[in-house]
């Protein structure tokens, strides 16, 4: 049971992760490495605001998650915008200088020293008991039960509302949305925006569960290939591939080593691009296009 308990909160960390990934891939077909930093960032966030807003956590969690949709869309405005109509290559390597820039920035701000945030919400990470066997964190259970939220907003939001449709067209033919009237620029802004605030959420949830520190990188890097196991325009294959990489990095530490956690993802992710590259829900079409 502990052990079922152990792959769905790992899943649920790398899915709501590859939210990010997934919405500006699919909407812009730019592939965000810079990923990892934004999630951090929006840890940091409510490190700051949590200790502004000393005695009202639901207000810094609020200011946090409000911070880190702004960086998205001030990414989007001050950098990634120019790179629209370049080289996809140009634009990875966009992302690539930016996750640079802030891993250095957040060293000079904040040191490298390993902080709690939840000490400043004035919160406690307790213990919940689920049967007679296994036991979750309190912070573990919110993460797995936002990242679902996530996806079911997400879902109807796409399927459902105004903008959704909007970015779905985008994604699909941006030359002919554009010809429809649909402004590209905010809708790329708008993912932008959606991918840091889900991912500030997941580094904010995972500070609070852990600690915030370095090492919050490699979780996002991790989550890469889960969402190419799944599949770069899928939600759903996010979700999917979210739960055979836990799964299978969760049975590598538990019956062999430990110390195989931070291989486990990529060697599946090798797997899969042998085996189907395009991901389990992925387009062929496109993966041939990029």
């Amino acid at each position: 049971m502990q052990l079922t308990i152990n792959i769905v909160v790992l899943a649920a960390i790398y899915a709501l992760i590859c939210c990010g990934y997934v919405l500006i891939y699919r909407v812009s077909r730019v592939m965000s490495l810079a990923h990892g930093e934004l999630m951090m960032l929006g840890a940091y966030g409510l490190f700051a605001t949590a200790g502004t807003f000393s005695g009202h956590p639901l207000i810094a969690i609020a200011v946090a998650a409000v911070l880190a949709t702004m960086v998205g869309v001030l990414v989007y405005v001050a950098l990634m915008r120019s790179m629209t109509g370049e080289a996809v290559l140009a634009a990875v390597l966009a992302t690539i200088a930016l996750g640079i820039f802030l891993r250095g920035a957040m060293v000079l701000v904040w040191s490298a020293q390993e902080q709690h945030p939840i000490r400043l919400l004035g919160w406690t990470n307790s213990a919940v008991s689920i049967g007679e066997t296994a036991r979750i964190s309190a912070a573990a259970l919110v993460l797995v039960v936002v990242t679902a939220l996530a996806y079911l907003s997400l879902y109807f939001f796409l399927k459902y509302t105004v903008w959704g449709i909007r970015m779905r067209a985008a994604g699909q033919n941006p030359l002919l949305a554009a010809q429809r009237g649909i402004g590209l620029h905010g809708i790329y802004a708008l993912a932008w925006a959606l991918a840091t605030f889900t991912g500030g959420i997941a580094g904010m949830l995972i500070a609070s569960d852990t600690a915030l520190d370095q090492t919050m990188i490699i979780i996002g890097l991790k989550a890469f290939p889960a969402a190419l196991v799944g599949g770069l325009d899928s939600l759903l294959g996010a979700l999917i591939g979210s739960l055979i990489v836990a799964a299978a990095e969760v049975l590598m530490i538990h019956y062999i080593d430990p110390l195989l956690a931070d291989v486990v993802p990529f060697f599946v992710l090798l797997v899969f691009l042998i085996v189907r590259p395009w991901g389990l829900y992925g387009s062929k079409e496109e993966l041939d296009r990029v």
